[in-house]
Parts: C-alpha cells; sequence; structure tokens
C-alpha cells in the first residue's frame, strides 16, 4: 500500500488529521479540485464545487506538472506562488514548518499524488 506510510502518521497525531484541501491555479478565483482526509485517510476526491476548505494550496500549472512528477521539495514549499512555489491561500503552513513529520509527510503525498493516474 502507497499510502500505508501516510494514513497511519496522520491519524495516529495527537490530534487526528482531517482536512479539506483545494488544489488550484495561482490568480484563480477557486481551486479546481478537492482532497477530503477524514482522521489520516482520503475519504474523496473530486473537482470543487464550493466546499469550505481547510487548505487552498496554488501554484503555477508548470509547477503542479514538475511536483507531480518530480515531487516536491522544502524549497517549492518556501517560494511564492508567483515565483513558481507553493502558495497557501488558505492553511496553517507555518505548523509544517515547525514540525518536520509533518513536512515529509506533505511532501509524501505529493509523490503519492505523482503515482494516480490523471485523465
Amino acid at each position: 500500500e502507497e499510502t500505508a506510510g501516510l494514513v497511519e502518521p496522520l491519524a495516529n497525531l495527537d490530534n487526528p488529521f482531517s482536512a479539506k484541501i483545494g488544489y488550484g491555479l495561482y490568480k484563480e478565483d477557486a481551486p479546481k479540485g478537492v482532497l477530503v482526509v477524514e482522521t489520516g485517510e482520503v475519504t474523496s476526491a473530486g473537482a470543487y464545487n464550493g466546499e469550505v476548505l481547510d487548505w487552498d494550496l496554488r501554484a503555477k500549472p508548470e509547477s503542479w506538472t514538475k511536483w507531480l512528477k518530480e515531487g516536491i521539495g522544502k524549497v517549492d514549499m518556501g517560494k511564492p506562488a508567483m515565483f513558481g512555489g507553493l502558495g497557501f491561500e488558505k492553511g496553517d503552513y507555518g505548523a509544517m514548518f515547525k514540525d518536520p513529520s509533518m513536512m515529509g509527510l506533505f511532501i509524501k503525498s505529493f509523490e503519492i499524488m505523482g503515482k494516480c493516474p490523471v485523465e
């Protein structure tokens, strides 16, 4: 199971990770897609339909393409979206920089997304 390395650590946090996470393009009004995570496990994923988000991640199209093929690094997360980095429209990204285990899990999520077939 590719996701086992994510689910267990997220489910076993003191406050198990649950969130609605939007993914979209820099400078657009709304994200393209949304991922719903409940106690560390993805319960749904699909097109964004106006859900209230806990996290809203934005980047340029070429950045998304690169990260899904090669993964994302801390440097990309530290750069603003306008410079090819990952922008956080919403979410406590500072918490990830303070907690190395969260940062590692976040980076691993991009590796797993890159293995998923897309239409």
